[in-house]
């Protein structure tokens, strides 16, 4: 096994063949650029894939959270949210002027729906949550039906790390207990156009009213002139071209594979760990589709601090990640008078967690390498 001489490993990495490049190719030899047949082409196979009605692509993931925010809430809306995910999540509430009240996570990082219910409870007037299937691991679906059914709560489900998920017969962003849901394609993820994201629902008027803040708020009939157009909304553009939908048909067509070689990679970590001071924060049963690896060390009782460990690592060229600083802590969200929540399962998560390499590239001599230099650095 090589050591220092391995090339750096990051903690995830897009997969890109030539096919996928073979497919942008030709739409940059095409008519089409933007807002054409392969936008619409990738909407479809990605409706197919999730099992929603609708599908709006877009620009990237939070730009996917502010439209759907935009059809879901209104100023001062009250909203049950996670402080485990990345800042657009929580960011999408704020930027319609409503106002994420954060709820601690449970054992596995998502958002403890036992809580939530606990809050809703308390306080009827409360609109939506907001959860994220964090790290890949979908949310408890017959809890979420039952917390929709019974306080007839608006849900959106951030699936920016868990396309290719499952809870038993339901499918990540089939929007089957949701309102509407949001997946990602940056280039960490399990497929990706570049940057991207989209939107599902089965909901026909949530997908008109998405199509036109989509692109600035804008409505062409054929009733009208043929130069004319209405502006009715204050939209947006936040259009995704057909170069990056080329990939992203390309992609998902491989996404299948990518999750299948995520999965060899977690049981193998699994396998590692088992019975050591690294915990996984959960093991393999086949729900997750792994966009990360995340694992729990309890430092306070090692030699070598958190810190340390993440410099340690990256002089030997791995590049571990932490997912995530609490939203509600961060400098902006305190200076709204958020940080001060009873999250204790959320600040110890903080304190032990990291991300482990995790993506499709990574070959078993990359891992081993990695699972050998973290145990020596620990020890």
């Amino acid at each position: 096994m090589k050591n220092l001489n391995m090339n750096f490993i990051p903690y995830g990495k897009q997969l890109i063949k030539q096919d996928d490049i073979d497919a942008v190719i030709q739409t940059l030899k095409s008519d089409y650029l933007t807002t054409g047949p392969k936008v619409k082409e990738f909407e479809d196979a990605l409706s197919t894939y999730c099992g929603a009605k609708y599908t709006i692509a877009v620009s990237n993931g939070t730009a996917a959270l502010h439209l759907a925010s935009l059809v879901l809430l209104s100023k001062d809306d009250r909203v049950l949210t996670t402080p485990n995910s990345f800042l657009a999540t929580a960011n999408s509430i704020l930027y319609v002027g409503a106002k994420p009240i954060f709820v601690d996570i449970a054992k596995d990082g998502n958002i403890d729906l036992e809580l939530c219910e606990k809050e809703l409870q308390k306080d009827s007037t409360i609109k939506a949550i907001y959860t994220v299937a964090f790290s890949g691991n979908m949310i408890d679906q017959q809890k979420l039906k039952y917390l929709k059914d019974t306080y007839k709560i608006t849900i959106l489900e951030d699936y920016a790390h868990a396309i290719g998920a499952k809870d038993g017969a339901i499918k990540a962003a089939s929007c089957t207990n949701s309102d509407i849901s949001i997946l990602s394609f940056h280039p960490v993820k399990h497929m990706t156009t570049g940057e991207g994201g989209a939107i599902t629902t089965n909901s026909k008027e949530i997908y008109e009213k998405l199509l036109i803040l989509r692109g600035h708020g804008m409505v062409k009939t054929p009733q009208m002139k043929p130069w004319e157009y209405e502006m009715r909304e204050l939209g947006f553009n936040y259009r995704i071209t057909d170069i990056q939908c080329a990939l992203g048909v390309s992609q998902l067509k491989k996404l299948p594979d990518f999750i299948e070689r995520r999965f060899e990679i977690a049981k193998r970590y699994d396998k590692a760990f088992q019975n050591t001071i690294v915990k996984p924060l959960y093991t393999f049963d086949g729900k997750s589709s792994y966009h990360l690896y995340v694992v729990q060390v309890d430092f306070s009782k090692l030699p070598i601090s958190k810190v340390d460990l993440f410099q340690a690592l990256r002089e030997k060229n791995i590049g571990i990640q932490l997912h995530y600083m609490p939203i509600n802590k961060q400098p902006y969200y305190k200076s709204l008078g958020y940080g001060g929540e009873h999250t204790p399962n959320m600040d110890k998560y903080y304190e032990q967690c990291f991300s482990l390499p995790m993506y499709p590239l990574l070959s078993d001599e990359e891992q081993e390498y990695v699972i050998k230099i973290l145990f020596e650095e620990l020890m």
